[in-house]
């Protein structure tokens, strides 16, 4: 397999199975809508929004009614920040883990193979060459860290769990993340001085 595609723009998918397709292709935070079930999910939305805000996204749902309905319903949640909509081609199948085809009889993110994958985000301008090449992609810049974590007291400790649950109500995040997944998002949202800032002052920089 070819070195991932990095992207700074989050990536929102449908399900957890076009999660797992995505993640051997692109390099980038990968968030499942968990389908019709974001309609319902204030914490998701308000995640989302945030990501939107600090980095724009890349939408990628199937090529069918129910994907069109999802990619509106982000683009509202998005408001006037910049959306990325990676649309794959029509093609006619079904997934291997189904018994049979999806309703409109569209393979969906999960079925397509990594070129295609590849293709549609080159043809959105979701990636560029720069972006395939991951010396050139900004990845030493600095990030917050698992040891960040650590030393805070929100990973490793006997009361991290309480810790994090708390950081993250604080910062309108999800509550129950793992450290790699609060870690991850983090990255996407903030950078490390913010970071630090909003740990010590909670103070949220994203509220000025």
């Amino acid at each position: 397999m070819n070195r991932l595609i990095k992207s700074d723009k989050p990536v929102i998918v449908e399900g957890k199975y076009d999660k797992i397709t995505l993640e051997n292709v692109i390099d980038a935070l990968i968030i499942p809508t968990d389908g019709f079930r974001i309609f319902k999910n204030k914490e998701k939305r308000d995640m989302i929004r945030k990501l939107a805000q600090k980095n724009g996204l890349i939408v990628m749902t199937d090529s069918d009614y129910a994907g069109a309905q999802i990619r509106a319903y982000i683009k509202k949640i998005a408001g006037n920040c910049e959306i990325i909509n990676v649309c794959v081609p029509c093609l006619k199948g079904k997934e291997k883990r189904k018994t049979a085809p999806s309703k409109e009889g569209f393979l969906g993110v999960e079925g397509m193979s990594a070129d295609v994958i590849i293709e549609a985000l080159k043809k959105s301008g979701a990636v560029t060459e720069k972006d395939e090449n991951a010396e050139n992609s900004g990845e030493n810049k600095r990030k917050i860290t698992k040891t960040d974590l650590f030393c805070l007291g929100l990973s490793g400790g006997t009361d991290s769990r309480e810790k994090r649950r708390a950081f993250l109500k604080k910062a309108g995040l999800p509550e129950n993340l793992s450290p790699n997944a609060m870690l991850d998002l983090l990255n996407n949202i903030y950078t490390p001085e913010e970071f630090f800032k909003m740990f010590e002052t909670g103070q949220n920089p994203a509220q000025g």
